[in-house]
């Protein structure tokens, strides 16, 4: 799985903020890792430095391996909450999709073991 961080000019975007956001999707989204091929991670602070509540906005887009991209949105006051917020609603989501993939399969949901 690849994770890539985007930000805009008014999120600090430095390496090494990129890599640890990258460290939390990928230990987030680990138990889906081998089912997905690309994380891209789009961080906007939409009121431009300007103080306000919930301006920093996270968007998550994931790719599953051979499935139609999904993505989510959070909006939040620090990029911390707003990338935590969007993985949980990601898992969630994620959840869901690969559940509905191995019922159909006849496969069994994700953890479970006979």
């Amino acid at each position: 799985m690849q994770v890539i961080v985007n930000t805009d000019s008014n999120v600090n975007g430095t390496e090494r903020v990129a890599g640890a956001l990258e460290t939390i999707v990928e230990e987030s989204l680990a138990r889906y890792g081998e089912r997905l091929t690309r994380v891209e991670v789009h961080l906007i602070d939409g009121s431009a430095g300007r103080s306000s509540t919930d301006d920093i906005k996270c968007t998550l887009e994931v790719r599953p391996a051979g499935g139609t991209p999904v993505v989510v949105t959070e909006n939040a006051n620090a990029v911390e909450e707003a990338l935590t917020g969007a993985l949980h609603k990601m898992k969630s989501l994620l959840e869901t999709h690969f559940g509905k993939l191995d019922a159909r399969k006849g496969n069994l949901p994700m953890g479970e073991v006979i």
